[in-house]
């Protein structure tokens, strides 16, 4: 069966730029139902040894050094940015201008205002757009939703997100471009906290007004002598230079149909190592999610007798009988992990380029997190509540 192919080009080739492209070449393999076969045709990275990585090891057609000709090539269909956050706008504004369809390592905009810019560019353009908020694909996390969807936790009260790292924890840890405003825009209010407010999106709805506050408990790190990335390390006595984004956010949060939430990012935080978590109570049950435990989710379902005593949370195991779980192993109990998931989303937004059709989550649902971000900053700046409204450009 001859299909349609999309031609990729990938900018960066660092963790996620490896990840995506491991992840699109394994489309084939993963979804033999796909109505398209994906190409790695080009990668851009400033490094010659990741250029030859990507062409020796990955089987990109060719690698440059300059991403501005991977925009500029005719036979790339879609460009996928995995570079630092203060230079995607730049290149995803010039890779819609040029007609590509673009997915953006998320956060879309190292600031606010940066990925309000994006997602107008984008949408003037007409492409189509993707966001790496992949914990959505989640298995469980899709089951949940459908559960809300079907009324079987009943009316949501209460949310609880949360992403607590431990990838600056360590303050030897580099002063990589993580931790630098130049770099990284804000700190875990851009990073991580996405994640959170956009499973609370998808789960729960729009937010309506947040309360929040922020703090930077590790004020100096050493400096790295090379190219080194947040998870390397510095010896005592290495040069130091500061911190200038914050390693702790924290709010709470009105939601547009009443609920009520809260949510906490933090890099710094010992103990959780990759905590990307929620908790949803509704009048008839409640679930909840952890990244630590995938494969897991914590249910609990109003029994039918008032009078039962059996009660409590249930673990329900992942499985086959859950989306896209089947498609990487049979069975119940039988793990996925993270890369699968980064899988999923490739899968589903290459879907979307080839149907043409707008794609979620997407650079819109980027503007509605930094629309909560732009309050939440709001909020910090005043000391009390600030209403969300959105900051998108007609």
């Amino acid at each position: 069966m001859t299909r349609p192919t999309i031609r990729v080009g990938v900018v960066g080739l660092g963790w996620m730029g490896q990840a995506h492209s491991r992840s699109y070449a394994r489309i084939p393999m993963i979804f033999p139902e796909r109505a398209y076969d994906p190409v790695l045709a080009v990668c851009a990275d400033s490094d010659p040894a990741r250029r030859d990585m990507a062409t020796g090891s990955f089987g990109f057609e060719r690698a440059v050094g300059d991403w501005r000709e991977l925009v500029a090539a005719p036979d790339v269909d879609v460009v996928t940015i995995c570079g630092p956050n203060m230079i995607h706008e730049e290149i995803a504004v010039a890779a819609a201008a040029a007609g590509k369809h673009v997915f953006c390592e998320k956060p879309v905009g190292g600031t606010p205002e940066q990925t309000v810019r994006i997602e107008a560019a984008a949408r003037r353009a007409g492409v189509t757009t993707g966001v790496g908020y992949n914990y959505r694909w989640a298995p469980l996390v899709q089951h949940t939703r459908r559960l809300i969807a079907e009324g079987r936790l009943g009316v949501i009260t209460n949310y609880r997100g949360r992403f607590f790292s431990m990838y600056g924890a360590d303050p030897m840890g580099l002063l990589s471009w993580r931790f630098q405003q130049e770099g990284a825009g804000y700190g875990v209010s851009t990073d991580i906290l996405s994640h959170s407010v956009d499973l609370a999106h998808m789960l729960v709805g729009p937010i309506r007004r947040v309360i929040g506050t922020m703090e930077t408990f590790i004020t100096e790190r050493p400096r790295p002598s090379g190219a080194g990335t947040h998870y390397d390390r510095g010896r005592p006595g290495d040069p130091t230079g500061p911190v200038t984004n914050e390693d702790y956010v924290g709010c709470l949060v009105e939601f547009e149909n009443g609920a009520r939430g809260t949510f906490e990012a933090s890099r710094t935080m010992l103990g959780p190592e990759s905590q990307c978590a929620f908790d949803v109570y509704g009048t008839r049950g409640a679930a909840g999610w952890d990244l630590e435990r995938l494969n897991e989710l914590r249910l609990y379902l109003s029994p039918d007798d008032p009078d039962e005593l059996d009660t409590g949370y249930t673990t329900v195991l992942g499985g086959d009988r859950f989306p896209y779980h089947g498609n990487f192993v049979p069975g119940s109990a039988n793990g996925i992990g993270f890369e699968d998931l980064v899988t999923i989303e490739d899968f589903e937004f290459l879907s979307s380029v080839h149907a043409g059709r707008e794609h979620h989550p997407g650079f819109e649902d980027a503007l509605a997190f930094v629309s909560v971000q732009d309050a939440l900053l709001r909020s910090i700046e005043s000391g009390g509540w600030a209403d969300v409204v959105s900051l998108r450009e007609d």
